[in-house]
């Protein structure tokens, strides 16, 4: 009889850095893509732990690391023996952790396979962030047992040049009093950052004496930076000093279509919160779509015009659905209303022939738009595949132009379900620093099933119809961009931040505090 020998998996203990997910270094990025099971420490932030979820196998299984260094081995090493790829993941680096070191040398006592990940340290990583460099004489360390803590070294590096250490907010007055107890000078510069590399990274700086009272209200772990590079944080703070840092921005958008503008806020150091306002479904009648999709087999148009990516994606579907692909737009020529809109036709390996250079919207596609020449143009007519409420202003003015247009409802925007509660109370009370309205039916679905923002929220819209829409509705426009796309509407916002910070700065104290300037900076110089 044949015995089929039972596989034996392996163990990764794989670094998480600081916290940010985009410090996760690719060789952890595998190993957790590949992980059966994930047991995570407290430590790493629940930000991190969502994104690592959202990216894993769908059958992989998270817990929490429980007990001592023994018990994590052991979860680590039976999984392993059942043939499973087992990940023990830890803020900060491993062997920054001395739990961590025990639990693999426990391992390597087996004959079990494993790895060690480096991560960015918290200590370091916090540092740079909160932009306090760590250069020439310096310690840094992630302690976990404030009793292995060398203070007199540590000290030693703070005077001379430049210290970090990573501690838990409770323990805080114990490092205070290493420090003085190893000679340190009280007056001694120190930052301490909370929640470092995270959306709400704050940092308070302080002298070494007086450093537990200015760390009032942080918790979980801290970094503490020490020694005369703290002074210059104020113009390195790059993190903490983008345009757009700790504004909370209300994105009323579908969670496909938010994606994009969600990823430049963050960029800009903004925490989007993503409500959708329009639910996209299925034409009522699918037969218009279906004589459309058998006239551009046949030949029938000579341009389709996009004026949406959902737009593009219902054609594509249509496609998919009769085994169709790119290659029978073979002679067909596309136009774009806009830079999004000519993304989604290039995803599916189609270059379009237009795109308006100027104002990205009908007017500026109808001003780039030739008109129908019956030598040149044998076939003289247009597929304008859309939403059931868009405007006529695109299909008349190609008509004019002598084009025959065939406009289709593609697909049909229905208002969506209302947000939480949270969310709505949030945003009639002002628990928003600023909204981005994308299209006049944004602003009123918003509306309808949310409530007005505040008026003390930025509204910026993405061009001049969106702008009559929300004036319409009562609210004050602060911010429209001069091309109507959103790296444009968010880079607008963020000048936009840039410039009220600015003018408040050169404010009186007293004319400041009775500022009607808008936004979430006015607020913070109150």
């Amino acid at each position: 009889m044949t015995r089929t020998r039972k596989s034996t998996g392996h163990i990764s203990f794989v670094g998480a850095g600081p916290g940010d997910p985009g410090l996760l270094t690719r060789r952890a990025q595998d190993a957790l893509a590949s992980a059966d099971q994930v047991v995570f420490d407290r430590g790493v932030p629940d930000p991190l732990l969502a994104a690592l979820r959202a990216d894993a196998r769908p059958d992989a299984q998270f817990s929490p690391a429980e007990g001592g260094s023994g018990d994590v081995a052991k979860v680590l090493l039976s999984a392993a023996r059942s043939g499973l790829h087992a990940v023990h993941l830890v803020a900060g680096d491993p062997f920054g952790h001395e739990a961590v070191v025990r639990e693999v040398q426990a391992v390597a006592r087996t004959a079990v396979p494993f790895e060690v990940v480096p991560g960015i340290g918290q200590a370091v990583g916090v540092a740079t962030y909160a932009g306090v460099p760590l250069t020439g004489v310096r310690a840094a360390a992630d302690v976990d047992d404030l009793s292995t803590v060398d203070f007199a070294a540590l000290a030693a590096a703070a005077a001379r040049d430049c210290a970090a250490l990573s501690v838990a907010a409770g323990e805080l007055a114990g490092v205070r009093d290493g420090l003085l107890a190893a000679g340190l000078d009280p007056a001694t510069p120190v930052a301490i950052t909370g929640d470092g590399t995270g959306e709400t990274q704050h940092t308070s700086t302080s002298t070494v004496d007086s450093m537990v009272p200015a760390a009032l209200g942080f918790a979980g772990r801290v970094v503490l930076t020490l020694g005369a590079a703290v002074a210059g944080r104020d113009k390195l703070s790059w993190w903490e000093n983008r345009p757009l840092y700790g504004w909370k921005v209300l994105v009323p958008r579908t969670k496909e279509q938010a994606g994009a503008m969600s990823e430049r806020l963050r960029g800009y150091g903004a925490i989007p919160c993503e409500v959708p306002t329009i639910a996209v479904e299925p034409p009522r009648t699918p037969a218009q779509m279906e004589r459309a999709i058998k006239g551009l087999v046949d030949g029938r148009y000579a341009w389709v015009v996009f004026t949406s990516v959902n737009a593009v994606r219902a054609v594509w579907e249509k496609f998919a659905e009769h085994g169709l692909d790119a290659r029978h737009f073979g002679g067909v020529k596309i136009a774009c209303i806009g830079e999004a809109t000519a993304a989604a036709v290039r995803d599916f390996g189609i270059q379009p022939e237009l795109v308006p250079a100027g104002e990205q919207s009908s007017e500026g596609l109808l001003a780039e738009f030739s008109p129908h020449d019956e030598v040149l143009d044998p076939v003289g007519r247009v597929l304008l595949p859309r939403a059931d409420i868009a405007t006529e202003t695109l299909a008349a003015g190609l008509t004019e132009r002598g084009w025959e247009v065939d406009d289709v409802t593609a697909y049909r925007t229905v208002r969506a379900a209302p947000p939480p509660a949270e969310i709505r109370d949030a945003i009639k009370s002002g628990g928003f620093d600023a909204v981005l309205f994308t299209s006049s039916s944004t602003v009123r679905n918003l509306v309808g099933i949310a409530g007005k923002p505040h008026a003390r929220t930025v509204v910026a819209v993405i061009g001049p119809k969106t702008a009559d829409t929300a004036v319409e509705f009562g609210l004050r426009v602060d911010v429209q961009p001069a091309h109507a796309s959103v790296p444009d509407l968010v880079e607008a916002l963020a000048q936009y931040a840039v410039e009220l910070r600015e003018k408040l700065a050169t404010m009186p104290a007293k004319q400041r505090r009775g500022s009607k300037v808008q936004g979430p900076t006015a607020l913070r110089f109150r």
